[in-house]
């Protein structure tokens, strides 16, 4: 029988708890909750991502199957799908917004003196960015404000990264239809 921790609880072992809780009380997510705190909450998440989940009953599934070790990973309790769809849609979307850049601003140092792997743009003294920009579909009839073409909805997700890093630089959430010429606009 294996006694250590799991990959999971290794890697979430890195975050700072402290730091995570400071955005949580600022932004107080924890209020008036029982039972799932923003910090399973994130977990979940989090698992969910590193995993490939695709929807709400795959997260569900997928860790009902690890109930035994929910506790070694850092779960206080199981997560139902109800409980997980109505934390995504009442919490406040900027705890872990600003969790994720505090991790930014940390992992930033760690990688400001990896050799650049790619011959383009080696030779320059500024620092190199790429803009990427994805679309995510939406339902028309339940986003009519983010009307993308006749009878879809979308927003776009703008990622400016450096590319010595590959550390995102900015971040921007639009409506589908703004051009990403627009958001270079927004950064100058």
């Amino acid at each position: 029988m294996n006694h250590g921790q799991t990959v999971f609880a290794q890697l979430i072992h890195h975050l700072s708890h402290d730091e995570f809780r400071r955005w949580v009380n600022r932004y107080q997510g924890n209020r008036g909750v029982r039972s799932f705190s923003c910090w399973d909450q994130f977990l979940a998440m989090t698992f969910a991502q590193l995993t490939f989940r695709e929807s709400l009953r795959d997260i569900e599934d997928s860790l009902a199957a690890l109930q035994p070790k929910l506790y070694h990973m850092g779960f206080h309790s199981a997560v139902k799908r109800a409980t997980l769809a109505d934390a995504n849609e009442a919490r406040d979307w900027r705890i872990f917004a600003d969790f994720a850049h505090s991790l930014i601003r940390l992992a930033r140092p760690l990688y400001a003196a990896t050799p650049l792997d790619i011959d383009f743009g080696a030779d320059l003294e500024a620092t190199l960015y790429a803009l990427d920009a994805t679309v995510i579909d939406l339902c028309l009839s339940l986003f009519p404000w983010a009307q993308f073409r006749r009878a879809k909805a979308a927003v776009k997700l703008h990622t400016l990264i450096e590319v010595r890093t590959f550390m995102p630089a900015f971040i921007d959430i639009t409506a589908g239809k703004v051009h990403d010429v627009k958001v270079l606009d927004l950064l100058i």
